[in-house]
Parts: C-alpha cells; structure tokens; sequence
C-alpha cells in the first residue's frame, strides 16, 4: 500500500488526464483551430489578410479603445473601492451591487439602455441631438460601452485589498503628520500595487473583445467605429474566413501575452 508524505500532494494523473480529456474539446481545440485556419494558407496569406487597412483600422482602434478603458477605470474603480471600503453610508449595499450589475447584466442590454440614454431619441441624446452632439455611433459611444461593461473588474481587484488593509498604517501615518493624499500614496497605494496590476489587465483584455454593447452604440461603421471583434463578425459575415481568421488569432495571440502577465506578475501565491 503506498501513501503520500505529510505535506505532499497527491498523484493525480488520472484526474486530470480527465480534466485534459474534457477541455480538449471546449478550450483547448477551438483555441488551436483559430491559428490553424489563419495560417492555412502560409504565412504570405495571413500577412496579407492582416494587413489589410480594414484589419489595421480595427486592431488599432480596439488597443486604443481598451488602453483609454482600462486607463479611466483604473482611475474611476480605484476610487470607487476606496469609497465603498472606508466609508459607512445609508445604501452602501445596494450601490455596491448597482456597480457590479455590468457583470450580471448582458452586454446587448448595456449597449441598448446606452443607447436609450445618449441615442438620438434617448431621455439625454435628444436634447443633445440639435446642438450636433451624439455620443452614440461614434468612438465616443464606444469607449462609454466598454467603460460601463468593464468597470467592476478594478473593483472586483482593489477593494479586497482595501478591505484587508490594516488601519494601523493608516492611523500611524496620520500621527507622523501625514494627510489623507500622502498617507494614500504612500500607504495605501504601494499596498494595492497587485490589484491595481491586475484590475488593468483584465479590464483591458475584456475591452480588447468586448462584443455585445460594441455592436448596438457603434453601428459597426467600417473605418470610424469598427473594433476588432466586430471587423472579425463582419468578415465571417461576408464569408472572408482568412480575413477574420488573422485578426482572430492576433487577438488570442494578444489574449495569452496578458494572461501570462497576469500569472507572472499579479502577486499571486509562490510555490
């Protein structure tokens, strides 16, 4: 009879030689056949596929659009933890969960309530409509549906921390004669440097194929509005697969190297 050392994990191969067999058919192989499909032709093919001006437009568009995302909620989803994690207010729960509804909610319905709210005969957009402003169908409308969509992500990473900061190198801060503003980039900030780290990248890699509210504020307007997910929902459209096949694969491409930061440099548990 054979055991495990105190400590030791156990053997496991069977287990998951059986998690292997299960994600082979629902991750790991549609994973792979993007890239087989887009270098299908030799790499000459995929090259001219993806640098068509389409292709270059919706790529460059979706990293600006997912840069100034992540770079506002950073900004937007730190405070909002800070506010919820230090302060008691009638209704803090019920904002708490109003903030993570993006999570819940899908993201069709977020791009049509945007749409119902800044649209030329939205409760806003109409009144904005004859002064010749109209955020929606514009990258302006765009950025609005990725920032609502992904704004709970730098909650979801900051305020845990918050939550479990000591209060006592805050308290000692404040009697050295620190104010708030120091004593939180000093204190506080070194302290969430994993969550922020994290928080950006997953807000990030969520824009960069954010579909669902893209393709209600943008009209999909190849040139001014496409994102990359839509140019490849286009393509396949038109029946162009070696088109929607190399963006595809440069976005998965994109997808892992975050990931791979993100298991390297997140802070996560050493083993």
């Amino acid at each position: 009879m054979t055991g495990n050392a105190p400590g030791q994990r156990p053997r496991a191969r069977v287990p998951v030689g059986l998690l292997v067999l299960v994600l082979l058919p629902l991750i790991l192989m549609p994973i792979a056949a993007v890239f087989v499909f887009a270098l299908k032709g030799g790499p000459g093919a995929f090259w001219q596929a993806f640098t068509t001006e389409d292709a270059q437009f919706a790529l460059r568009f979706s990293l600006l659009i997912a840069f100034l995302t992540a770079a506002i909620n950073a900004v937007l989803g730190t405070w909002a933890s800070y506010v919820l994690s230090k302060y008691r207010f009638p209704g803090e729960k019920p904002l708490t969960i109003a903030i993570n509804l993006p999570v819940a909610i899908p993201t069709v319905v977020v791009g049509t309530s945007l749409l119902l709210l800044w649209g030329p005969i939205g409760l806003f957009g109409k009144f904005l409509e004859p002064l010749g402003l109209q955020p929606m169908f514009t990258p302006v409308g765009v950025l609005l549906a990725h920032l609502f969509v992904t704004f709970p992500y730098m909650l979801g990473a900051v305020k845990p921390l918050l939550d479990e900061l000591e209060v006592t190198y805050e308290e000692a801060a404040y009697t050295l004669g620190a104010g708030k503003w120091q004593t939180f980039r000093f204190v506080i900030l070194p302290a969430l440097r994993g969550g922020l780290f994290s928080g950006t990248l997953l807000t990030f890699a969520h824009s960069l194929g954010e579909f669902g509210a893209t393709v209600m504020v943008s009209g999909n307007l190849r040139l001014r509005t496409q994102t990359a997910p839509l140019y490849i929902f286009a393509q396949f459209e038109a029946g162009h697969v070696a088109e929607a096949n190399a963006v595809a694969a440069v976005l998965a491409a994109l997808s892992f190297v975050i990931f791979f930061f993100l298991l390297r440099y997140s802070g996560g548990p050493k083993r």
